[in-house]
């Protein structure tokens, strides 16, 4: 859609001028070295590498993986490439903590994630586009995501602080499971070499495109070990049409710490390429995108025990369950990032469907720069047609992945820090349906570097 890119070019342009009159101002660091100015800081990860995958697809310019890392359907081919975000993704963002009395402070964040070898923004939805009627084995990586091209796909809101009333913000927020996964998965939600980094359906509460919520209301409550938060989104958006709830609570005691999350999304949507039957339908623009829409709930439990300055352990679990939605939407709207969604499925549970994640990992510190991180993650789905299926005859069958990780991390200081690791991933039975292949590794090594 040609004002979809022009408006794309606009916005890279708009982000680079006010990044580079805040970097100039940000010269006058504070002594912990941010860069901040007045309450402002401004913030920054550049994270790049080589991967190689025994079973790959090509490079996108688009999707924020860069690479299929993990297993996927198209994944038929050897390769190796320079390759984005392998531990963390690329951004530059605003944040500020500004007093304005009596206690209270304004808070914001603004942050863009952008794919480091293209110098592209972060957009899943257009990597998807770009497969619309390809045949399986010549795609390139996509899959859906939060990031859809937009000027600040990640968190963009503003709001209240106050040490004794709690946080209050308005905008585009990660959701309480974005914060939960990240914050105990022991890779830290990392493309590269955790399952939970690779595919939003765990942070997104079964939906990769709700990682993030726009227009929604976010309040966190601390007290003491304790805290406590909501987040709300009314829904009736064109980018997110149904209603969202999600309750956290958790805290910390000495080395152990926790989190439980309660997550509802109604009519989430499940973005998806054209096949060439649907490419060829007369009308159908050639970016345009089909979706699955569902009812989702999900709950999780995180936890962590650090038993000391050089060893922490960390996991979770979450229950996630897909319905037909009770307010259908038809074809024929725009959804996230200005996408065109041309086909639509209401129907794809007849059943309902239930997917259980579990992770478990650990981080040794082998010296004051080294350190080693081990994870294993897990999905099992049940067998949602109602015949009770368990083979690979269609993606309706219970099936499983298994996921192993290893990862060597050298800081070399707060800002930049090198590694290497390998993923082996692997699915079965009905989570292996329509799969070239069923297991794939993935190594990387890579340079990061934060401000």
């Amino acid at each position: 859609m040609v004002r979809h890119h022009v408006l794309a070019h606009r916005k890279k342009l708009a982000l680079a001028l006010s990044l580079g009159v805040l970097a100039t101002n940000g010269a006058q660091a504070k002594d912990n070295d941010d860069l901040t100015w007045n309450g402002v800081t401004l913030y920054g990860i550049v994270d790049i590498g080589v991967a190689h995958q025994d079973h790959g697809a090509p490079l996108s310019q688009d999707m924020y993986t860069g690479m299929a890392y993990m297993v996927t359907k198209n994944s038929n081919r050897a390769i190796t490439s320079v390759a984005p975000n392998g531990l963390s993704q690329s951004r530059l963002g605003l944040k500020g903590h500004i007093p304005i009395g009596e206690g209270f402070e304004a808070v914001f964040n603004v942050e863009s994630g952008f794919n480091p070898e293209s110098g592209r923004l972060s957009d899943a939805l257009a990597a998807l586009a770009h497969n619309n009627g390809v045949a399986q084995t010549q795609q390139t990586t996509g899959a859906d995501g939060s990031r859809a091209g937009q000027l600040f796909n990640g968190p963009a809101y503003v709001g209240l602080l106050s040490p004794v009333y709690g946080t209050l913000t308005l905008g585009r927020h990660n959701t309480f499971l974005t914060d939960a996964v990240t914050a105990f998965d022991p890779l830290g939600a990392s493309y590269a070499f955790s399952v939970l980094g690779a595919s939003g359906t765990a942070a997104g509460g079964g939906n990769t495109q709700d990682v993030r919520l726009d227009a929604s209301l976010k309040y966190l409550y601390t007290w003491q070990n304790l805290h406590a938060g909501v987040l709300y989104q009314p829904g009736h958006g064109d980018t997110s049409p149904g209603k969202a709830v999600q309750l956290d609570a958790g805290g910390q005691f000495g080395g152990f710490a926790f989190d439980a999350i309660y997550a509802r999304k109604d009519t989430a949507i499940l973005a998806s390429s054209l096949t060439a039957a649907q490419v060829a339908t007369p009308g159908v623009p050639h970016d345009a995108l089909a979706a699955t829409v569902s009812d989702n709930r999900s709950y999780a439990f995180t936890a962590a025990y650090t038993v000391s300055d050089a060893f922490k352990v960390s996991g979770g679990y979450e229950r996630i369950t897909y319905r037909n939605p009770e307010h259908p939407i038809q074809a024929d709207f725009s959804g996230l990032g200005g996408y065109y969604i041309a086909f639509v499925n209401n129907a794809a549970y007849a059943h309902a469907k239930v997917l259980k994640v579990s992770w478990l990992g650990a981080t040794a510190h082998l010296t004051d720069h080294l350190a080693l991180t081990g994870a294993w993650y897990h999905y099992d789905q049940n067998s949602y047609a109602g015949n009770g299926c368990s083979d690979r005859s269609a993606g309706t069958c219970s099936g499983t992945m298994n996921v192993y990780s290893a990862v060597l991390d050298y800081r070399f200081n707060r800002h930049v820090d090198v590694y290497g690791g390998i993923m082996r991933s692997y699915v079965n039975d009905g989570l292996a349906s329509g799969y070239l292949v069923t297991a794939v590794s993935n190594v990387m090594t890579g340079i990061r570097l934060q401000f």
